[in-house]
């Protein structure tokens, strides 16, 4: 069965996350948020993940790759613990076994890497310095960047009251809210809104009460 979730991308899509239901998995203890997904069991997706206390997924390789960020909880693996703020990119090829102790949640995207990555990246953003930006008020974390692609993943933070200037997006954004509130010329967002925006298109975020969100430009140059 191929299902098919938000798989237009040239289309501008707005999620709440937290209205959407919990659906369970096949693994127990497993549950997603669908929010973007080609495919059936192995599909391209962008999911939220929750997996409850003592809870595992079995080994598994990832063909093209697998990128996520915590955003609760603690997510591990046999090569570590990972608590909420990590960012995790595992590249086309590699294999693991997913488990918590506590439970956690986590934001994934699946099968969505060119073959030539190979670099497993695993950054603590709660112990990594924000970078000022040319707008007062504007911090980031670098993540990952890509010549080849032109991909470029950032936490970024804006402080109460600033606003972004206008800035065009000729490979697409992406950006998931992880505190606070963004606006922009369409509406305002709240915490775990998930928006993706098509290759050609301007944005222009602010926040009234101040924002952390992830960001991720660049991948939908090619309308993947």
């Amino acid at each position: 069965m191929n299902e098919l979730i938000n798989a237009d991308f040239t289309r501008r899509v707005v999620v709440a996350t937290n209205d959407l239901p919990w659906i369970p998995s096949p693994q127990a203890g497993i549950e997603r948020r669908l929010l973007d997904r080609i495919g059936g069991e192995v599909a391209r997706a962008t999911s939220l993940v929750r997996y409850v206390p003592d809870s595992a997924f079995p080994p598994h390789v990832h063909a093209l790759g697998e990128e996520l960020l915590v955003l609760d909880g603690i997510f591990s693996d046999e090569h570590g613990d990972y608590p909420q703020g990590t960012y995790i990119r595992n590249p086309p090829g590699s294999s693991h076994s997913p488990r918590t102790a506590p439970g956690c949640t986590i934001l994934v995207k699946l099968r969505q890497m060119p073959s030539t990555e190979a670099r497993r990246i695993v950054l603590d953003t709660t112990a990594t310095a924000w970078q000022p930006s040319d707008v007062d008020g504007h911090h980031r974390q670098l993540l990952y960047a890509s010549n080849e692609t032109e991909e470029v993943v950032t936490l970024e933070k804006l402080a109460t009251g600033v606003s972004l200037r206008p800035t065009e997006c000729p490979g697409g954004e992406e950006i998931f809210l992880l505190a606070g509130t963004l606006t922009d010329d369409y509406g305002r967002y709240g915490a775990r809104t998930w928006i993706r925006s098509p290759a050609g298109f301007r944005g222009n975020f602010g926040s009234r009460e101040g924002a952390v969100f992830w960001a991720k430009r660049g991948h939908l140059r090619r309308g993947s």
